[in-house]
């Protein structure tokens, strides 16, 4: 069967694809190691501890520090793209879809679905080239429930991309941005922490 003619034929052309010039960073034995025996195990719900899943992420060359939690069903490309700063939370079916580094500082919050994109196309191109670019979470910024940060995104400390919202750019530090495409909404403002009361003289005798 002759295929059906097209009378407004599109000049892209998917079949000259070619991303030959990417390197994703290791061999590819070691590429395979992770996706058939280290990314099932990480997505899991059989095991049900936080630390067995930074260790295993570690091993495959993620910089990962302290305190760090992180749920069941989390992706990640490339470990070896990932570095994550001391006591962040990493939620259920989080997508780190890292070709190239995702940093995330300490103290942040990825809540569940969020996605992290640094590869996109180039639509100007007929043969849709790839285009790569890292993204960055800095100290105590939150990706909401189900957001997108797509390619260069950039949360700036005690930021917030509210839950669905699309960020493709910069959040200034300590902005709440919502919507899509994302859009600034307030600052966040976050309260004192209490501090412990002062102990008196008796009590120093007393210990």
């Amino acid at each position: 069967m002759s295929p059906i003619p097209n009378p407004a034929a599109s000049p892209v052309e998917l079949r000259h694809y070619d991303n030959s010039w990417y390197h994703p960073g290791r061999s590819p034995l070691w590429r395979a190691l992770w996706f058939f025996f280290g990314l099932p195990l990480l997505r899991s719900h059989l095991i049900p501890s936080s630390g067995l899943r930074v260790r295993l992420l570690r091993m495959f060359g993620a910089e990962i520090g302290s305190g760090v939690v992180i749920k069941v069903g989390v992706n990640v490309k490339y470990p070896w793209h990932l570095v994550v700063g001391n006591d962040t939370w990493i939620g259920e079916d989080c997508w780190i879809d890292n070709l190239t580094t995702v940093r995330i500082g300490a103290d942040c919050c990825l809540s569940q679905g969020a996605y992290l994109c640094t590869g996109n196309h180039d639509w100007s191109d007929p043969h849709f080239g790839l285009l790569i670019a890292p993204i960055t979470m800095e100290d105590g910024s939150w990706a909401g429930a189900r957001s997108i940060l797509a390619p260069g995104a950039v949360l700036g400390v005690g930021s917030v991309a509210s839950a669905g919202s699309l960020i493709t750019g910069q959040i200034p530090e300590f902005a709440i941005f919502a919507g899509n495409p994302a859009s600034f909404v307030k600052m966040r403002r976050i309260k004192e922490a209490p501090t412990a009361p002062a102990s008196t003289p008796e009590q120093h005798a007393s210990v």
